[in-house]
């Protein structure tokens, strides 16, 4: 019963590897969904977040605006550490929840946590193996720029406000290079899924 995490910068081709993971038969649990859904409407975490910064980062239907609350945060490291405060231990529990949820449903059970945010805030849990989604900065930026439409400046500015690719790499059990074509990319995936059992012997050796 593996649990494997999967992290990766903005742009780096992390869903990629997850989607090719969940084809070759993992259950992924995804960090950025749970997070959305224990800040739903009405939830015990949406009314601290709005208790913290006001009803300015509600939508009128009175789901959470994440523009609205990002724009609060981004740039504020005082206002961001606040904010995960509230949210970080919620989404811990509830992702031990479905990795616990998963496993029960299949002892034998591959189960990957999709989750960006892993150096910053899971990098300690105890995970069977890390893996990393990497492409060089100056590929992220032009997939940003191409893909979602980011200025340069924008797209820049989006890399630089996470970790750097150095603490990421540092981490890696795997590092699955996704600057190539999206074959070579699953390709690699392929490979690690054959030699799992081996991989996560070895780190579990060293």
């Amino acid at each position: 019963m593996p649990l494997i995490a999967l992290t990766g910068g903005i742009a780096a081709g992390k869903s990629t590897v997850a989607e090719r993971l969940a084809e070759l038969g993992a259950v992924i649990v995804d960090a950025d969904q749970v997070v959305r859904d224990v800040q739903g409407p009405g939830s015990p975490v949406l009314q601290r977040i709005v208790a913290e910064f006001g009803d300015g980062i509600l939508s009128a239907d009175g789901s959470l605006n994440r523009a609205a609350l990002g724009s609060l945060v981004f740039g504020h490291p005082n206002r961001l550490a606040a904010l995960n405060a509230i949210v970080h231990p919620a989404v811990r529990e509830e992702s031990a929840r479905r990795f616990g949820q998963a496993f029960s449903a299949d002892a034998d059970a591959v189960v990957v946590y999709d989750v960006p945010l892993l150096v910053e805030a899971r990098v300690d849990d105890p995970w069977e193996l890390i893996v990393v989604a990497h492409a060089p900065a100056e590929v992220r930026e032009r997939r940003l720029r191409e893909l979602r439409g980011m200025s340069a400046q924008e797209a820049a500015s989006r890399i630089a406000s996470q970790v750097p690719d150095e603490a990421r790499l540092g981490i890696a059990d795997v590092v699955i290079d996704t600057a190539g074509t999206l074959a070579q990319t699953r390709d690699q995936v392929d490979v690690l899924w054959e030699a799992l059992p081996l991989r996560i012997a070895a780190r579990t050796s060293r």
